[in-house]
């Protein structure tokens, strides 16, 4: 009896051996993979020139003696979602205008108009601002209502803007050209000549501030864009900026800043 349950114990370890030497290990897991977050683009160092004679777009604070305005709120924003580090350089317009055209800053921000002549010596970001030419006036004037009625008087504008194009294009009008807008508006203020032409937002701000001197007259007479401007060969820049810009624009930064710089202004 003894030996007959030795052997079926026996048994039953043989089989138990068998059955398990036949168990194959589970193969293992394949590691879960976390999908990768979006990779922030490396820091960028970039020259942005201005010419800071541009109220609301861009001044000079007399207090801090820094830049701001609509432009620098605007790009100082672009940067930040771009991951650009800005280094501002703040120059007369037509070294401005050089400086771009010869490569020697990387982009410029200062209500610079985009015009076909323009993109012949650098590239443009895409529009951010709608501003037409306007026309000023004396407040005691009444003969000039639009630009046919230039015709015959003395007209002053910024050297080689869109504004001084303008008056160009006029019929028997009498282009008197400056280095700075606001010594446009004081030669007209002092009765030195009739009119002057500027964008609309530049006319409609000096008019804010010299209300009981000067007025705007008419509506503006062209369609005309600002955008960014980028050295020829910076592509790479461009798509950056752009890509600010239009977060920036979903975001609705841009009629922020119009109703903290230039409605304010106006």
């Amino acid at each position: 009896m003894k030996r007959a349950l030795f052997l079926s114990l026996a048994v039953v370890m043989v089989l138990s051996l068998a059955l398990a030497g036949c168990t194959q290990p589970a193969p293992p897991q394949a590691p879960t993979q976390v999908p990768a977050g979006p990779t922030e683009v490396p820091p960028l160092d970039i020259s942005v020139v201005t010419d800071a004679t541009w109220p609301p777009f861009e001044m000079v604070n007399e207090t801090t003696k820094g830049l701001e305005g609509f432009d620098i709120d605007l790009m100082n924003a672009i940067a930040k979602e771009a991951n650009l580090k800005i280094n501002w350089v703040n120059i007369g317009w037509d070294a401005l205008l050089a400086g771009m055209a010869t490569g020697q800053y990387d982009a410029s921000i200062s209500v610079i108009t985009i015009t076909e002549d323009r993109k012949k010596d650098m590239l443009f970001s895409d529009p951010y601002y709608d501003a037409g030419q306007l026309i000023a006036v004396r407040i005691d004037n009444n003969d000039i209502k639009g630009p046919a009625d230039l015709k015959g008087k003395v007209a002053g504008a910024q050297l080689d803007t869109t504004g001084d194009i303008e008056i160009g294009k006029i019929d028997g009008a009498k282009r008197k050209p400056y280095d700075d807008v606001g010594q446009a508006i004081l030669d007209l203020i002092n009765g030195q000549i009739d009119a002057v032409v500027a964008d609309s937002p530049l006319i409609r701000g000096y008019v804010a501030k010299n209300a009981s001197k000067i007025k705007s007259v008419g509506e503006p007479f062209t369609e005309e864009y600002y955008g960014i401007a980028v050295r020829k060969g910076g592509e790479a820049i461009l798509a950056r900026i752009n890509a600010g810009l239009k977060a920036v624009k979903d975001q609705g930064l841009i009629e922020q800043l119009s109703d903290t710089w230039v409605k304010t202004a106006e």
